[in-house]
This record gives C-alpha cells, sequence and structure tokens, in this order.
C-alpha cells in the first residue's frame, strides 16, 4: 500500500503558549434551530469562544482508506484503524497502510452500519486482546449493534478467537443509529448503542426490555456484573447502565475523575455531552434541546423534565459528533483535562475547558479538514484524527513550529 511520509519520531515536550483571554460571544456557528429554548445554566450552550493562540500544523499520516471510524495507538507506536466497510487495518507510524486483518466477524455494512470502533485491552502487551464494535447482520436483513474480543496475531495480520460479548437486542430493520464506542475500565466494558433512528424505534431508548439507546456495561467476558443499576430487572435490563440516548458515538474516561463521559447526536439542534452516572436517564426521546428536521416538536416539545439528566454540554445548531477524547499529554499541556470533539458537519476538531462539571470555553480548528470521524491521543501527545470520505485520513495535528 501507499507510503505517505517519512517515519514520524517521538517529539520531546513542546511548551505551548498561555491561553489567551476568552470573548464573551460564543463561537460563530449559525441561527438556534430551537431559540426559545434556554440553558439550564450558563455556558450550558454557546460557552465563550476562546483562543488558545495554538495553530495546529496538520500532517498526513495515511490515506486511502475506505471511511475509517476507529482508531487505536498501539504500543509500538503503530494503530489499529477500522474502516466501516469492515476492514481492521494495521497502518505503521510511516503510513504505510497494510492488507486487511484477517478472521473478523461477518459485518453488515449498509448505511450507517459497518465495522466500527476498536479498543486494546488494557494488558494488550501481554493478552494481545482487541475489541471491536460493528453492526452485526441478523435473520431476516435485519441487523444489531455487537461488540467482540479477539486475539491479534504478533505479525498484525489475524484475529483468532473472536467472541461477541454484546449483541443489541432486539434485531433492527433500520440501518442507521447503531452508536457504537466501547470504552474498557478496569475489569468492565462500556459500550454504547443507538436507537436505530425511526420514529417507532427511538421510543424504544426508554425501554428496559430493549438495549437501543443505552450505555450497556458488561464484564470483559460479556457477563453481567453483579452493581449494575437494573440488575434484578430482566435479562436484558440487566445490561443497561444508563438509558435515553439518541445516537452517542463518543465516549471516554475522564482521566481526573475516573467518569464515563459521552458524546452524541441530537436532531436538528441538541448534539449532547454527558456526564454518565450509574442508573440515570437522559431523556430521549422525550424532551431534547433539538427539534425534529421537519421543523415538530420531539417528545413533550421542552428540552428538560424532571427526572431526566441534563447535558453538561449541548450544541444548536449542531456539530454532529463523532468520537472524543479528553486530551492527556506534554505536547499540548495546557489543554490537559480538555475535551477534544470530532464534527462531522460543519467538520472539524471542537476544543472544550472545563470548570469542574460545567464547560468554561470552547474553540474549533481545522474547519477546512472534511468529516472527522475519531480522536485519538497519539504517544508523544500529537492528536490524531480520522477524515469520515471515501478517500479516508488518519491526521496527526501539532503545534505549528514545533517540528513534529
Amino acid at each position: 500500500m501507499k507510503r505517505i511520509i517519512p517515519t514520524l519520531l517521538l517529539s520531546t515536550a513542546l511548551a505551548v503558549p498561555a491561553m489567551a483571554e476568552q470573548h464573551a460571544e460564543p463561537v460563530e456557528q449559525g441561527a438556534k434551530n430551537v431559540p426559545e429554548f434556554e440553558p439550564a445554566w450558563p455556558n450550558q450552550t454557546r460557552a465563550p469562544a476562546l483562543d488558545s493562540g495554538i495553530d495546529l500544523a496538520v500532517q498526513e499520516v495515511a490515506t486511502g482508506l475506505v471511511h475509517p471510524w476507529g482508531i487505536e495507538v498501539l504500543p509500538d507506536g503503530s494503530y489499529l484503524v477500522t474502516e466501516r466497510a469492515g476492514r481492521l487495518r494495521h497502518v505503521s507510524r510511516a503510513g504505510e497502510v497494510h492488507d486487511p486483518i484477517a478472521g473478523l466477524p461477518e459485518v453488515f455494512a449498509q448505511g450507517q452500519g459497518g465495522l466500527l470502533d476498536v479498543a486494546l485491552a488494557q494488558d494488550f502487551d501481554t493478552s494481545r486482546t482487541v475489541f471491536l464494535t460493528y453492526s452485526k447482520p441478523m435473520e431476516d436483513g435485519m441487523s444489531a449493534t455487537a461488540a467482540a474480543r479477539g486475539t491479534l496475531s504478533e505479525d498484525m495480520t489475524q484475529l483468532t478467537d473472536v467472541t461477541d460479548i454484546f449483541v443489541q437486542s432486539p434485531p433492527s430493520p433500520t440501518a442507521k443509529h447503531y452508536g457504537s464506542r466501547v470504552v474498557l475500565d478496569g475489569d468492565f466494558a462500556y459500550i454504547t448503542t443507538g436507537e436505530h433512528s425511526s420514529m417507532q424505534e427511538r421510543d424504544y431508548a426508554q425501554d428496559f426490555d430493549k438495549t437501543y439507546g443505552k450505555v450497556i456495561r458488561v464484564g470483559l467476558d460479556g457477563t453481567v456484573p453483579d452493581d449494575n443499576p437494573y440488575v434484578a430487572d430482566g435479562e436484558t435490563a440487566a445490561l443497561i447502565w444508563t438509558l435515553g440516548h439518541r445516537n452517542v458515538q463518543g465516549a471516554d474516561i475522564r482521566p481526573d475523575t475516573g467518569e464515563l463521559w459521552t458524546l452524541e447526536h441530537g436532531p436538528a439542534g441538541g448534539d449532547e455531552l454527558n456526564k454518565i452516572l450509574k442508573g440515570e436517564n437522559y431523556g430521549w426521546p422525550v424532551v431534547s434541546y433539538g427539534e425534529q428536521y421537519s421543523g415538530g416538536p420531539i417528545g413533550i416539545g421542552e428540552p428538560r423534565r424532571e427526572g431526566f439528566a441534563e447535558p453538561q454540554y449541548y450544541w444548536d445548531p449542531v456539530i454532529a459528533p463523532g468520537g472524543f477524547a479528553f486530551y492527556e499529554g506534554e505536547m499540548f499541556a495546557e489543554w490537559n483535562g480538555n475535551v477534544l470533539a470530532s464534527s462531522l458537519a460543519p467538520g472539524g476538531l471542537v476544543r472544550l475547558t472545563l470548570d469542574g462539571d460545567r464547560i468554561s470555553g470552547e474553540e474549533r480548528f481545522i474547519p477546512d479538514q472534511g468529516r472527522i470521524r475519531d480522536v485519538e491521543i497519539d504517544a508523544d501527545g500529537a492528536i490524531l484524527v480520522l477524515v469520515d470520505a471515501d478517500n479516508g485520513k488518519v491526521l496527526r495535528l501539532t503545534p505549528e513550529g514545533s517540528g513534529s
């Protein structure tokens, strides 16, 4: 396959400029879809625009990927990248895209479905265990969000012992809104699902006998943890950690607290960044800060109701978020603990600063690089993003002038 750039050497830590004063006005983003909805607290939306004083240098690590969806950094500094069509690729640090890895499960690569996320077991160095999420083909042309684990060969060419640890139920006839990130936390895996978008199926996000629109929590082998919140309420409910989600395509553990946070697509308006708390209901499709694409109301036509958890932040108009990461590293030392979120529309990278659990500012980067599907932090602290396109890319972002 094509070799794109010379091997990238790990750089030493780079001092970045101190954050400039935030502006009182928000980032320029256009009119709200639902201007009558007021936030529950200041800066819950349209937080003050930030100017970090940093310009990002963009390096193409690899091109020629077909709708890349998830990326993981391997211990040797190379990468695993999923392609939605059903291929898992090993990409060298020099940008060489190797042949597809063999042994993957059969994938339902239609609509928004396909091979989606990838994550390494925390003991990958010894176990070689890799976790994947994908849309699984089911009977009668239907499909479901699934998560599997397998063992990656030392030469990066094959997965063996591939076993599902979760399969969404019931299967869906709609090839939309699969979720689906997988985040590993000690002995547990969090798996996010979507509600498949249709007017009938979206209501399933509130149902305890269906795993649509949920954050699922299982053991690394797929067993149900005894401390899940609804473990006594039936076989399906026992899998549920939180409910009331639309289409969660971003998830990460906040490094200073160990909490799971998620990023989900809203309708017209109402993309949400959520702090995930055990057993909470996040409201979809009863309440939303957005509206139907037709302009009609969602659910009760209100953004909030007692008993539903509020998002920590929402966007109106949307950024159409994919994956996100809490930044940890030395290359952008001033950004440690910040949220770095991908945007599919209008495209780019969104940085959020936090004051406790509340968002204090927003900054946007690389608006000219297309649909950004995922964000990961490289071994040296550079920012990796995936461009979701027919000729998709892995991009590496460093501070302008750093020489990294």
